[in-house]
């Protein structure tokens, strides 16, 4: 007596062309989404970075009763900063910019002391500012040298214009207080200081 074969499982060749098919569309829709949201994340977490920077600087003057400074320690704010004490301001030229004496004793009464370094930003990520292009310097008082904001952008497909999700400011008020930029009009780009006009360029804000 003959037994009967067991069914054969499995997928016919159609079939798998077809989940083949359903699977790369979605691919397609899912990872450019996938890959903006990161970007998006990423932004944020270096304009909050940055917020709190420049929160630290402020309370630091205020505690401290002096003029303390953020300042590039690179060609650009992206390729990091540090923020001190401007203990040696004895000259413009000492002014807003660190002094050591070089004898290998730190923070000493008569010069300057840096309280915390900070690193680059990812690559192709920018920060800059035309109202802070060197440094940003807090008083006691808490107010700011000037105020104005500092674009973030991720360049990484090169073209230098803010779009929505690729963008942040991050904005100084006129008393020195820090927040995030908003974008009242919901299109993706956020103002500037003064509200009157967006982000127009990531390397020239």
């Amino acid at each position: 007596m003959k037994s009967k074969s067991a069914p054969l499982l499995g997928f016919t060749l159609v079939e798998l062309i077809i989940v083949v098919a359903i699977v790369g569309i979605l691919a397609a829709v899912a990872i450019p989404s996938f890959t903006s949201a990161i970007r998006s994340s990423r932004l944020t977490s270096t304009a909050n970075q940055l917020v709190t920077a420049l929160n630290y600087t402020r309370n630091e003057a205020i505690k401290r009763g002096q003029i303390v400074v953020a300042a590039k320690t690179g060609s650009q704010w992206e390729n990091g900063w540090q923020v001190f004490i401007d203990v040696d301001r004895s000259s413009n030229a000492n002014k807003n910019t660190f002094n050591d004496d070089g004898d290998g004793n730190l923070c000493e009464s008569d010069e300057d002391c840096v309280l915390r370094v900070y690193e680059a930003l990812p690559a192709n990520f920018t920060l800059r500012s035309n109202s802070f292009t060197d440094y940003i310097h807090y008083k006691p008082t808490g107010d700011s040298n000037t105020q104005g904001s500092f674009a973030i952008c991720d360049n990484n497909d090169g073209n230098n214009i803010p779009e929505p999700r690729t963008s942040r400011l991050v904005v100084i008020g006129p008393t020195g207080r820090v927040g995030q930029g908003r974008d009242s009009d919901n299109d993706g780009i956020p103002e500037k200081s003064d509200l009157a006009s967006e982000l127009s360029s990531c390397t020239n804000p």
